[in-house]
């Protein structure tokens, strides 16, 4: 694994997902991350299935290191001072003003590390009449818009996974990453705040666009009409998904692929703008062709044209697909407690070389005795001043 990170050192405070987010993209990079929890219990998503090593816990908690500590008591928060001094990020996902009552505010630790990179996750920005508000995943995503995009009007009900949760600890990472670069220049920590709300909104940046732009308030279909996004069934029963956009050739592919030479001669779909107007009726016609044969049989005939396609695999499929097994998507790891593992690797490559070493998941202090004294190897030297 290419480590472009390897020497930064990381002291996450997170729970749930949006800090263990951020502090799993900078593990990921080769980052040493120490994941501070509370004793006993630690992140409240290692309980949410099977004891405390949950897959909801699993899934953004690899490559970090376990501490249990309760900053609250003396000698748990003199481990955790050592920590922040030699480190160079402390993450935290708490809302605005616990961190302070568990002795972990930016002001004290500041004065503990000068050129630390302070980053604090909100839901609803520190500050405002929404700060103190209790956030999750599908209400920064409703707050922002983004979920009216995705519910169905006829079946109004949330779907798909954790987005702004995710999205959020993502952009996290990124401001960390920036004020690094800072760092290096001169010498001093920086304090980065995203909120959900904030990240959401600008993740929902084309509906905004439309907005101000035009006045246009989208809607869950409006982008799949201009962008002439189908989910169809086939015979077999699975489902395939074209996004057609606007070049001629594509449709003239799915036509050639359909047998249907002169469909797109129908004043209703002969061009692009009349496409988007029609959805509906050409929805209606692709259903009953694409329910004459398998899905393995229209992927062939797709890709023999070019057309722009994929099967609309369920999870368990993906695994099995040739490209993933090419790309080496899906690495095994075994933890020595817990037993085996399989995740999705990072997404970044550098100079070709794939990330296929992954360090599974700690367990609740497993890391305990390793940083009893701070950073292994990094004497314990209070700072006073920048440098």
């Amino acid at each position: 694994m290419t480590q472009v990170l390897k020497g930064l050192r990381v002291v996450e405070h997170g729970t749930f997902i949006t800090g263990p987010a951020a502090a799993m993209v900078l593990a990921d990079l080769g980052a040493e991350v120490v994941k501070v929890e509370l004793p006993g219990t630690g992140d409240p998503f290692r309980a949410f299935k099977g004891g405390l090593y949950s897959p909801h816990y699993q899934t953004y908690n690899r490559n970090k290191h376990s501490v249990a500590l309760d900053t609250r008591k003396d000698a748990d928060r003199t481990t955790f001072d050592r920590l922040i001094e030699g480190a160079d990020v402390y993450i935290q996902n708490f809302r605005p003003g616990f961190a302070e009552q568990i002795q972990a505010g930016e002001a004290r630790l500041r004065e503990l590390n000068p050129r630390l990179i302070y980053c604090a996750i909100s839901g609803f920005g520190q500050d405002g009449p929404a700060a103190a508000r209790p956030s999750y995943d599908t209400v920064a995503q409703a707050a922002s818009g983004y979920l009216r995009l995705l519910v169905n009007p006829a079946n109004p009900r949330v779907v798909g996974p954790a987005i702004a949760d995710a999205m959020t600890g993502y952009y996290a990472a990124f401001g960390i990453l920036g004020a690094l670069h800072e760092r290096h220049a001169t010498g001093k920590g920086r304090r980065v705040d995203v909120s959900m709300f904030e990240a959401m909104a600008h993740f929902n940046l084309d509906a905004f666009t439309h907005l101000f732009s035009e006045g246009e308030v989208m809607g869950p279909y409006s982008r799949p009409s201009v962008s002439q996004s189908y989910v169809l069934e086939c015979a077999c029963g699975g489902w395939i998904a074209l996004h057609m956009s606007s070049p001629e050739k594509f449709w003239q592919g799915l036509a050639q692929a359909m047998e249907k030479p002169d469909i797109f001669e129908d004043e209703r779909f002969c061009d692009r703008f009349a496409r988007i107007e029609n959805q509906d009726a050409l929805i209606v016609i692709l259903r009953d062709i694409f329910q004459r044969r398998t899905r393995q049989e229209w992927c062939d005939r797709l890709l023999a044209q070019d057309v722009p396609h994929a099967p609309m695999y369920r999870t368990d499929e993906v695994p099995e697909d040739a490209q993933a097994k090419h790309l080496q998507l899906f690495v095994d790891t075994n933890h020595p407690t817990m037993g085996p593992s399989r995740t999705v690797r990072s997404p970044i490559s550098f100079d070709g070389q794939r990330s296929l070493h992954v360090t599974p998941p700690p367990t609740l202090g497993e890391h305990n005795a390793m940083y009893a004294q701070g950073w292994p190897g990094v004497p314990h030297t209070k700072k006073e001043t920048s440098t």
